[in-house]
């Protein structure tokens, strides 16, 4: 369904009457006025790493690379109103411009890209984009044909941040209540003994203060943001250079207004677009970990890294998600064996070997 225009202008109009809310534009050096500009919404403050260090200075650079004729508006923590799962619709709409934004926050709708959640295969957010990349050109251009997709990429290897002891072995994962990101997660989560709880990230910290969730997956780099450390005292990871799970994410714009503007200026968004565009969001999520880890240390919150035998039995009660995913994607007519070898071999490319 259309995000309704109408809806959403009346939403941003009684957001500005109520609170005086200013989103961080990115203003031209040049004396020249903007030809276009470029309206992007995410989910994430503007202090995350992911709007800091990847959003807002790749925007600056596509200004001054056009001379000025391209002015990029950020609009933080959904500042234009709706709900991070509509964000898709919003920029395939042409609500808004731009976004960068979580596909597996709708389910069933993207099945071929959730082959980069399934446990144990992807490496880290670095290592993981360029592969990403690569894998949309092959196989996922026909996912997203409705929008244009600038990048794609990876965060970093998911954690498991509990309250109490948390988790130290998989027996401990029985009973608990997990947020997890996608359909695909989830089901690994359950598969390892958890139940989960889905919800977009911004949700979790009441979540976790009101003890609707005894913990959650994610990332390093997205625990500062959102104070998670402060609402955990437990953070277990896995041995070995494959992650237990990742999100996957897309750049993307609306598709009439790239194809509306100028030649000179579509070269400018392509030159800023692509596998180094999708190595730089990657690298970014993967260095935003650094900061996380050092939080929680410095709260002395426990560290647990689990061992390689203790791994391995993950890898294997996790085993059946993926093989359970490949049925799934053969009853709708997608070969899920040749995407996740493919993946695989990608992975390997980029990471190495599995050790």
């Amino acid at each position: 369904m259309k995000f309704a225009r109408r809806k959403f202008l009346q939403m941003a109009t009684g957001a500005a009457t109520a609170t005086v809310v200013s989103p961080f534009v990115i203003r031209s050096s040049f004396a020249q006025a903007p030809q276009v500009t470029l309206r992007l919404q995410q989910q994430l403050p503007a202090a995350a790493p992911v709007p800091k260090n990847f959003l807002t200075p790749w925007a600056k650079k596509i200004e001054t690379e056009s001379g000025g004729r391209i002015k990029i508006e950020l609009y933080h923590s959904m500042q234009l109103g709706g709900t991070p799962p509509q964000v898709y619709d919003q920029t395939r709409d042409g609500v808004i411009d731009l976004t960068w934004t979580l596909p597996g926050y709708t389910p069933n709708r993207f099945p071929k890209s959730e082959v980069f959640e399934l446990p144990f295969i992807a490496g880290n957010g670095e290592q993981n984009s360029p592969a990403a990349w690569e894998f949309y050109q092959k196989h996922l251009q026909d996912e997203y044909k409705d929008v244009k997709v600038l990048a794609v990429n990876t965060n970093g290897p998911y954690l498991i941040h509990a309250k109490g002891n948390g988790v130290r072995k998989l027996e401990d994962m029985k009973g608990l209540k997990l947020r997890g990101t996608s359909r695909v997660i989830n089901k690994m989560i359950e598969l390892l003994g958890a139940t989960p709880v889905g919800m977009p990230v911004p949700s979790v910290p009441d979540s976790l203060s009101k003890g609707v969730i005894d913990g959650v997956l994610v990332p390093w780099e997205i625990t500062t943001p959102l104070k998670i450390s402060e609402l955990v005292q437990t953070h277990t990871r896995f041995s070995g250079n494959r992650s237990l799970c990742v999100g996957f994410f897309v750049t993307i714009m609306n598709k009439a207004k790239y194809e509306s503007l100028p030649p000179d200026l579509k070269k400018v968004i392509d030159a800023n677009s692509g596998i180094e565009a999708s190595k730089w969001a990657g690298k970014v999520q993967n260095d935003g970990d650094i900061p996380g880890l050092a939080v929680a240390q410095k709260r002395g919150n426990a560290i647990v890294t689990l061992d390689a035998a203790e791994t391995a039995r993950w890898r294997k009660a996790a085993e059946p998600a993926i093989d359970g995913w490949i049925a799934e994607m053969k009853a709708k007519g997608i070969d899920g064996a040749t995407l996740v070898a493919d993946f695989r071999a990608l992975i390997t490319k980029y990471a190495g070997p599995v050790a």
